[in-house]
């Protein structure tokens, strides 16, 4: 299948090649540490990237389980394409210590290569020496080689942990965090309008895997229809997928994600719709909760003003994809499965709008955070939004100076996500009468919109992004 979008990422990964070849730095070696999601596309890319390069290189991927001998005896077959491999033929490595040196000795001195070992954390759970290990045969061996050495896993917290302080591996490698493709990708890929292609991203969540399963042009409802049709469609498959990878055991994470699905957003709702009988005890929720967020499952967003609020956070499943499939997807794969599909698609439609006004909502602060600041707006630099207990009022643009708490705010907005309605009067008026609640705004702070079918004339708005916007801020 053709390799499509990923340009920044295999640029980033092209420097450090680079770096190596050119012999620049205290050693010859580099490491990276490559993290993201799973499902999001980084075994694809860094197969990719050792295609593109012309240089000899070595992948190996672990599997979760397995017992370490068989696993060193497979990382010792993944050696044959190096050059010097014929030097480490037949050995049997009692240790990753010796693994790891079989892979020095395996690596050309003259010229650029790279190894690849994926799904880390796997390597770790299943041999405690191999991080040690790691930190002694790079320092002593590894290092000293033209091999840019890459280290792929989709556990988050240990693939972070790797790099902390105290660690082995503490200071020895880069960090590459692989996110799903971005919205200017999945418009090149799907083929849609502006407007469309933020549909896309929102049902897809811009996982490689689903995208290239939109046929270019296709609108939303016909690829909702086709995919409704299909129990093995990767827009199905891929959420349960992922959810058995990142947890594979039923606990509460699972019940605590399906409640901030549905739409739960506090601590205390979340409590209650996850515990089932009762709610959940708070000892148990916290650290839950702080999992996830480590995961980068859920993300926890604060009130953004010049006033410090620690208490009105809200959580909200932090990519598009898995939103979408919690709430939709999930209880309507037994209507898919029995060929009633068309019922699964009509709850989609019947609470489309609603959600989407909703779901859009990361994605235009995440846009509008990589066009600013610009020329209009100098010193803007953080980009939230702010509510109050009741959520009476709910500011859905706050654009400061900083974050968390502001020195200033810049402007106030409000986004309208409808498909035939521009932002108008009305609109304007409730934002208005709102902005005033927000600490650190005034009568005089400059207002703005985000709407899909554009604003009404004469409106003194400060300024105001569309669809086009959005798209043009990933180009």
């Amino acid at each position: 299948m053709e390799f499509r979008g990923r340009a920044a990422d295999l640029r980033v990964l092209s420097r450090q090649l680079e770096t190596v070849a050119e012999g620049r730095g205290a050693t010859r070696g580099r490491a990276v540490i490559m993290t993201g999601r799973r499902r999001v596309g980084k075994s694809r890319l860094v197969q990719e990237f050792c295609d593109r390069s012309g240089l000899p290189y070595t992948v190996f991927q672990a599997t979760r389980g397995r017992n370490p001998v068989a696993e060193r005896a497979d990382f010792a077959t993944a050696l044959g394409p190096l050059t010097g491999a014929e030097l480490v033929a037949g050995l049997r490595a009692a240790d990753w210590n010796q693994a790891l040196r079989s892979l020095a000795l395996a690596l050309p001195d003259d010229t650029p290569s790279i190894a690849v070992i994926d799904e880390v954390p796997w390597l770790m759970e299943g041999d405690g020496e191999f991080e040690g290990a790691l930190q002694t045969v790079w320092d002593r061996y590894l290092s000293a080689k033209p091999v840019l050495l890459i280290l792929v896993g989709s556990d988050m917290a240990v693939m972070e942990s790797l790099q902390s302080h105290g660690r082995p591996f503490f200071g020895r490698a880069a960090k590459m965090t692989v996110r799903p493709l971005h919205l200017a990708d999945v418009q090149a890929m799907t083929g849609l309008g502006a407007a469309d292609a933020v549909d896309a991203l929102l049902i897809t969540g811009g996982f490689p895997e689903i995208v290239q399963s939109w046929r270019p042009g296709t609108c939303r409802a016909d690829f909702l229809e086709e995919s409704m049709g299909n129990p093995l469609s990767p827009l199905l498959a891929a959420g349960e997928l992922t959810l058995l990878g990142e947890f594979p055991e039923a606990s509460h994470s699972r019940a605590v994600l399906e409640a901030i699905g549905s739409g739960e957003r506090t601590f205390s709702t979340i409590a209650s719709q996850a515990g089932g009988a009762g709610a959940l005890p708070s000892g148990t929720l916290a650290p839950l909760l702080n999992t996830l967020q480590a995961k980068r499952v859920v993300a926890a967003d604060l009130p953004l003003s010049a006033k410090p609020d620690t208490k009105n956070k809200r959580y909200r499943i932090a990519d598009p994809y898995l939103r979408f499939w919690l709430a939709f997807l999930q209880r309507g794969l037994p209507l898919i499965e029995r060929g009633r599909g068309d019922l699964a698609l009509e709850r989609i439609e019947r609470s489309w709008t609603s959600w989407r006004g909703r779901a859009v909502e990361p994605v235009v602060r995440a846009s509008l955070l990589r066009l600013l600041p610009n020329a209009d707006w100098p010193d803007t630099e953080a980009v939230g939004g702010w509510w109050n207990r009741q959520n009476n009022p709910e500011i859905d643009l706050i654009g400061t100076d900083r974050e968390p708490v502001a020195g200033s705010v810049r402007f106030a907005g409000s986004i309208k996500w409808l498909e035939s309605q521009p932002f108008g009067r009305h609109e304007y008026d409730t934002l208005v009468r709102d902005v005033l609640a927000v600490p650190g705004a005034d009568p005089g702070t400059p207002l703005v919109a985000v709407s899909r079918a554009g604003v009404d004339k004469d409106l003194p708005l400060a300024g105001w992004w569309g669809p086009e916007d959005l798209v043009e801020a990933w180009r």
